[in-house]
């Protein structure tokens, strides 16, 4: 498929249309909203559902513009910037720019981190494309996993809502998650297939497949006059012992004849040395379980790993068993690939907790989400004994197929200590060749990079650290320091001189932190962000003092109320001081004519009260004084 888009408005008879019925029911449509499902847990702050208030976007009017200190790029060169996902893992965004055209790879979020309390999620910084969405051809996706796809909704009406070109999986996935916005324009999605070509203005985008934990997982070639800049996006090598698949072999036989100028790809797992395990041996060990387990089988994994989650049900079936699939993120991602076809069992093979009692202990799997101590998803509430339906006891087995995310390590620990209390008998990725990531190792880096042999190169996806190993890796295979950037989120880099040199400039495009928090989408705000970390470490005092308004006297002791502070019960002494403290500081501001500006007042009481609750606890709760005048 050749197809040209040289605006943002695609000629119809030009896509390739997604499909509007399911391949097992014709007259259904994929898309249609699906029922409303409860909610695990308590919602935050009793907000309501984002899908009926929606977003609601910064609207700030700037005289300004933020980036009218950026030099506008010359005529030749070529400009790359990445907005996010080379200082984390996550809210994965870059752009690559020449002459009027810009292409946009990704669109990701980023989960809140335990320096953004309360947040839900954090966004790239898109500044700089909204002040040149004019140039903007399209939205280029290489996979459907949330960190390359979650901010579709909350940045593409910001952008002028450009067109999407991804895989069919992908745009599934895409369309499934716009279903929560129900207020949002509705967005156009072209199904693009691994060797098709589009033209988007002054570029040329050719899409080739990898492998990686999802389906219809697709690197990218934007062609340029100076050769091709390949962005691969996540993957890994499909391998037998360190020895890439026949297929794997063929995959990146396109790069033998085309002058690669620039390779950017992903880091996320280029510090661990040699080859990952094999999904091979991953699925061999999964079918051993599932085949010999004499009771029931929780499985737990991440919604994510996709192309697992159907190995697991389509072995299931094979061994003759019923499978319940409890978690919200595990139903939505096998409803989309039965819309993909990509999973074909028979109907009678999925059962509900309903139905469970009516089948031998032996012939039930439970799919289940939870693996990394969620405390409200479904592995989470077993492991608490809140869960309406399931119950543990020693005859049951289960299956942690996934690692430990960094900073998960005690909640996981916990899960396991809760579940193994309960009897049961665990299996994961410490003790059994159960799980393998979907990102490659050092030795496949380096084999993905002596195929396609670029003369530049910038590692992304993860944190700083990952990118330098990665950067290393480069340096081994003999590529001039030069000619590699550790980028940072915001740096532009250009490729000059007709394709011989690349630079990063001293200019960054906008890098605030963009977060959604509740159903406002703005830049974060440090005194919001400091208040909250404050409440949480240290808690919050409140001081109440209460002035006649006729003889300007305090008319009693103020009242003192703390929350996460200090037990007041056992604190009597140390509340007694504090009054004796406020009620001194108040009463001398009154002596002084504090009475006309009560906002001084309000001001000394917080400054004294900080000074003396430091001084006796060595902790620095958010005072709050109130003077009320009656």
């Amino acid at each position: 498929m050749d197809t040209t888009n040289n605006t943002n408005n695609t000629n119809e008879s030009e896509v390739v249309e997604i499909p509007t019925s399911s391949p097992s029911s014709p007259s259904a449509s994929p898309y249609r909203r699906a029922p409303e499902r409860p909610r695990m847990g308590p919602r935050r702050n009793n907000r309501p559902p984002r899908s009926m208030v929606g977003p609601k976007f910064d609207t700030t009017v700037s005289t300004k513009r933020e980036t009218d200190h950026i030099p506008p790029l010359q005529d030749g060169d070529i400009r790359i910037i990445h907005l996010g996902g080379v200082e984390e893992v996550g809210r994965n965004m870059s752009l690559v720019e020449y002459k009027d055209s810009i292409v946009i790879i990704d669109c990701g979020v980023q989960f809140t981190e335990s320096h953004t309390p309360g947040i839900d999620f954090i966004l790239p910084n898109t500044k700089y494309l909204e002040e040149h969405k004019h140039k903007i051809k399209g939205v280029v996706v290489t996979h459907g996993h949330l960190d390359h796809i979650g901010a579709i909704p909350y940045l593409l009406p910001r952008i002028g809502n450009p067109q999407i070109y991804s895989r069919l999986y992908t745009s599934l996935m895409i369309k499934k998650r716009q279903e929560e916005f129900p207020h949002l324009p509705p967005i156009t999605i072209n199904v693009v297939e691994k060797g098709d070509t589009v033209t988007f203005g002054d570029l040329k985008v050719r899409f080739f497949g990898v492998s990686h934990a999802i389906p219809d997982s697709m690197g990218i070639i934007v062609e340029t006059p100076y050769g091709d800049i390949v962005h691969t996006g996540d993957l890994r090598l499909d391998h037998d012992d360190g020895d890439p698949t026949p297929e794997e072999k063929e995959r990146y036989k396109i790069f033998e004849d085309r002058k690669t100028l620039l390779l950017m790809t992903d880091s996320t797992n280029c510090e661990n040395p040699g080859f990952s395990i094999s999904d091979r041996v991953v699925f061999k060990n999964i079918d051993n379980v599932i085949k010999d387990t004499p009771g029931r089988l929780i499985v737990s994994t991440f919604a994510s790993q996709v192309e697992r989650m159907i190995y697991m049900l389509q072995t299931a079936e094979r061994h003759g068993k019923k499978v319940v699939v409890e978690g919200r993120s595990m139903k939505t991602n096998i409803e989309v690939t039965k819309l993909a076809n990509m999973l074909t069992i028979k109907p009678e093979t999925l059962i509900t907790l309903d139905e469970m009692g009516r089948y031998p202990e032996n012939k039930i799997v439970i799919l289940a989400t939870g693996a990394q101590g969620e405390e409200f998803a479904a592995l989470g509430r077993i492991a608490n004994k809140t869960h309406k339906f399931i119950r543990l006891t020693p005859r049951d087995t289960i299956l942690m197929s996934s690692s430990i995310v960094p900073g998960n390590e005690r909640a996981v620990q916990n899960l396991k200590d809760k579940l193994s209390r309960q009897g049961a008998h665990l299996i994961h990725y410490k003790t059994s060749d159960v799980h393998s990531s979907g990102h490659a190792n050092a030795d496949e880096l380096l084999w993905i990079h002596r195929k396609i042999h670029p003369k530049f190169f910038i590692p992304v996806h993860g944190y700083h650290y990952m990118l330098r190993v990665h950067a290393d890796l480069e340096r081994k295979l003999g590529m001039p320091e030069e000619n590699i950037v550790i980028p940072d989120n915001g740096m532009i880099i250009e490729i000059r001189n007709e394709g011989t040199s690349i630079h990063s400039m001293k200019e960054k495009a906008p890098g605030e932190m963009i977060v959604v928090d509740g159903t406002s989408v703005g830049k974060i705000q440090d005194v919001v962000m400091r208040d909250r970390q404050t409440l949480a470490e240290d808690g919050m005092f409140v001081v109440i003092g209460v002035i006649d308004s006729h003889t300007h006297t305090l008319k009693k002791s103020p009242d003192l109320i703390s929350r996460g502070f200090v037990y007041l019960k056992e604190s009597q002494d140390l509340l007694y001081q504090t009054r004796l403290l406020t009620k001194k500081v108040i009463e001398d501001a009154l002596a002084r004519g504090g009475f006309m500006n009560l906002d001084d007042m309000k001001q000394d009481v917080a400054e004294a009260t900080t000074k003396f609750l430091l001084q006796k606890t060595a902790k620095r709760p958010v005072i709050i004084p109130v003077i009320i005048s009656v």
